[in-house]
């Protein structure tokens, strides 16, 4: 095990369409995608995508979407740790001009307690808050170790303020950020009180505000891709979590900066790209889009 991924599965439908029928309406989308989903979970497949070993610790169901998400997993050679669900949970989302709305049905009632898990060899771990009591004891045994710990805080969950104490790198977006009643720059302060080391707040085509190991807050602009080539920017901020965690068992050494441009330029790739699979960079697409968009900042 090198890297060890804890989420929530979905399966993603996402239509291109310009507009949603209501009531007894009928329409036709321009294009889709069907595609593996979840935060922890889409960073995992863009980590393996980048060719790290990677293991996943998720939610699955004994039905056919959870045996085509077996597909999915053994395609990229994801380690699946099933934690047993009835149903496969599922996402409908329809971006449009740079957002994207999504409707969810998910199963998180676990039959099962988590599974024990043997991480000798581990060098990274990536949260998204599900499964609370897995994230939870799995932080807490990576942070005994010394083994990196890493935090998608899209969204506050129940043990959120106790999973901070053991979290290296904090990301988080302004949603949560709205739900704690910070403002991006008290949030900050809110996870260097918490014990991060590198915390920051996502925000869009803003960019990101973070501060570094020495506690120097500082903005890193997103790439400028032209609003014209922008087609879906769903599961690009899992995109960035997955490219940093990647940057960083790539070049443990290595500055956050470097680990975070890293990032942004695969989210970059991302956001051109209709679904998560399709949305997966190699690390030429980041170096294309590196030399494409960096030298306009």
């Amino acid at each position: 095990m090198n890297a060890l991924f804890i989420g929530q599965t979905y399966i993603d439908v996402t239509m291109l369409a310009p507009a949603m029928p209501t009531g007894d309406d009928k329409a036709v989308a321009d294009d889709y995608a069907v595609a593996f989903g979840g935060n922890a979970v889409t960073a995992a497949f863009c980590a393996a995508r980048f060719g790290q070993s990677v293991d996943l610790l998720t939610s699955l169901a004994d039905d056919w979407l959870g045996r085509m998400f077996l597909d999915m997993a053994a395609k990229y050679q994801i380690s699946v740790h099933g934690r047993k669900v009835r149903r496969s949970s599922i996402s409908f989302i329809l971006p449009s001009d740079g957002r994207r709305a999504i409707l969810r049905a998910r199963d998180d009632a676990y039959l099962h307690p988590l599974p024990h898990l043997n991480i000798d060899g581990c060098r990274a771990l990536h949260l998204d808050g599900h499964q609370a009591d897995a994230a939870l004891h799995y932080a807490r045994a990576c942070r005994e170790r010394g083994v990196l710990t890493s935090l998608d805080g899209g969204g506050l969950r129940a043990n959120t303020h106790e999973l901070l104490e053991f979290i290296d790198v904090a990301i988080c977006s302004t949603r949560l950020c709205e739900q704690l009643g910070y403002t991006p720059r008290s949030m900050l302060d809110y996870l260097k009180a918490r014990g991060c080391r590198i915390g920051g707040v996502t925000e869009g085509e803003h960019g990101l505000l973070w501060y570094d190991e020495r506690g120097e807050i500082a903005r890193s602009p997103a790439l400028p891709v032209p609003p014209q080539k922008v087609i879906d920017t769903s599961g690009a901020g899992d995109v960035f979590h997955g490219a940093y965690v990647t940057s960083y068992l790539e070049r443990p050494g290595a500055a956050w900066r470097e680990h975070f441009e890293f990032a942004r330029a695969a989210s970059a790739f991302k956001v051109q790209h209709l679904g998560n699979e399709a949305g997966l960079p190699s690390h030429a697409d980041v170096a294309r889009q590196r030399a494409l968009y960096e030298g306009a900042l």
